[in-house]
């Protein structure tokens, strides 16, 4: 019924499109003489990890029934939409990444049957595939029905039935909420918003041990992430000469080239626009003997991110105050990486990088010691701002909604993997520093890998003392 009531609307016409209308025989022609090009295809890499991670999900939450969407297009103005990125939960359940789709896992006496909603390929009889905006002919070729369940190995229906099939289903029912308003309308009077929050809670928890593929996919990522620092050092002078924007063009570049988009907007920092944690503007001049501090990611096709930061002198050496602050975060960050390790608290690392940086602090004269008297205190935060790290995967910040005991508050585990990256902001109006101090902002990141017998740098190609940074950028500039 719904279906049917789909392929019989009419479809929209821009209110000052150039057409009229289509005549019978367009019509007629339009809808014969396409080949049939169905195509026999194999699972994707992930299916066997993907199907495993909704057998746990099954076993979390027996009896009910549980929808998680991929989410929609949505408008950036008038009738053009931002680029599609799936929803992490339903991506990570299924390793589709196209728009509208919906997992459906139906409570069996065994268990679930998982069952994929998604856009099939689009009529050619009614002339959607050319008549409307997001048809085929103007969006390009959708995978069929069939075709989805060879790729991801789950049953596939058409997403334009599941809003009436969850309007009509009883039992138990939770849904990720936020990602489609069509199928939290069909739920309002079933779903809990309490309930909901548990299984969105689980799925977060349930990414901090990283799999074999996924290991492998965040290696991927960050080696395209190294390849886009070489990428920007190698123009640095036609940074100078345009601003931040082409910093941030170039990495995005190698991210369109070797994956699906950068992880998240990219900081491309120069000067004292270091200071600022989080500076995506990327509009400012870049002038030689500042710093340019680089934050980017690059994320795979799956969705799999990388997220380092390297501080580099734009001219290719530190000045001495540049170095000595470089140095002190460098030695803070290997504090950091040496305290990850199985069985660690997870706040272990953020300590061990923060009492260095408060030694430091102590000892340029800007603090007053001792370093546990400001460490109590919190008194280095003026200047280190954040903590050290985070969970890293599909997200940035991935893991986000993990209770604070499985996360912050718990103990690293073989498979997780986490950031590390300690930074010192001196503001350019901190009266509180000397003047060579001000506007000079550093942050040394990289990813790490929790691993059976202690961490892996998955970033360790990327050089991290200063004088390797200086070699590093001299050897790419020739």
């Amino acid at each position: 019924m719904e279906e049917a009531a789909a392929e019989e609307q009419t479809v929209k016409q821009r209110k000052n499109g150039l057409s009229r209308g289509v005549s019978e025989e367009l019509a007629q022609n339009m809808a014969s003489g396409w080949a049939d090009t169905e195509a026999d295809l194999e699972p994707i890499a992930q299916a066997a990890n993907t199907a495993a991670r909704r057998a746990a999900l099954s076993a979390r939450f027996p009896g009910e029934r549980l929808v998680v969407p991929a989410g929609n297009l949505k408008t950036r103005s008038n009738d053009t939409e931002y680029p599609f990125r799936a929803a992490t939960d339903y991506a990570y359940l299924t390793g589709d990444v196209k728009e509208d789709g919906v997992l459906v896992l139906e409570p069996t006496d065994g268990g679930h049957e998982a069952l994929l909603y998604r856009l099939p390929r689009s009529n050619k009889e009614n002339g959607e595939f050319w008549l409307d905006g997001q048809g085929e002919l103007w969006a390009g070729r959708r995978h069929s029905l069939t075709e989805a369940e060879a790729l991801f190995g789950i049953p596939c229906r058409d997403v334009r039935t599941v809003t009436e099939h969850l309007r009509a289903a009883g039992g138990p029912v939770r849904v990720v909420r936020g990602h489609d308003a069509g199928v939290e309308a069909a739920l309002a009077d079933k779903a809990v918003a309490e309930t909901d929050e548990e299984m969105r809670v689980f799925l977060s928890e349930l990414r901090l041990i990283k799999d074999e593929f996924e290991v492998g996919e965040l290696q991927r990522a960050i080696d395209s992430t190294v390849r886009g620092f070489e990428d920007v050092v190698k123009v640095l002078d036609k940074a100078e000469a345009t601003s931040e924007r082409y910093i941030e063009g170039t990495f995005f570049l190698r991210a369109r080239v070797e994956g699906n988009d950068v992880g998240y907007g990219s900081i491309c920092a120069a000067g004292p626009h270091a200071t600022t944690i989080h500076w995506v503007r990327n509009d400012g001049p870049v002038r030689p003997g500042d710093l340019l501090l680089l934050d980017a990611g690059v994320e795979t096709h799956t969705l799999y991110t990388a997220d380092i930061t390297r501080t580099l002198p734009i001219s290719g050496t530190f000045s001495p105050i540049q170095r000595q602050i470089y140095d002190a975060v460098y030695e803070a960050q290997s504090a950091g990486i040496e305290a990850v390790k199985p069985g660690a608290k997870y706040v272990d690392f953020h300590h061990a990088a923060q009492h260095v940086l408060a030694e430091k602090l102590v000892e340029w004269g800007l603090l007053e010691g001792p370093v546990e008297r400001v460490l109590e205190l919190g008194l280095q935060r003026r200047w280190t701002m954040t903590g050290t790290g985070h969970m890293l995967g599909m997200d940035v910040h991935d893991c986000a909604v993990a209770r604070r005991e499985a996360y912050v508050d718990g103990t690293l585990e073989p498979g997780m993997c986490l950031t590390v990256e300690p930074g010192l902001y001196f503001q350019p109006d901190d009266l509180t520093v000397p003047e060579e101090y001000r506007g000079i902002g550093v942050r040394i990141e990289d990813d790490i890998l929790v691993t059976e017998d202690g961490n892996r740098n998955l970033s360790a190609a990327l050089p991290r003392t200063s004088d390797e940074v200086e070699a590093w950028m001299a050897g790419l500039k020739g």
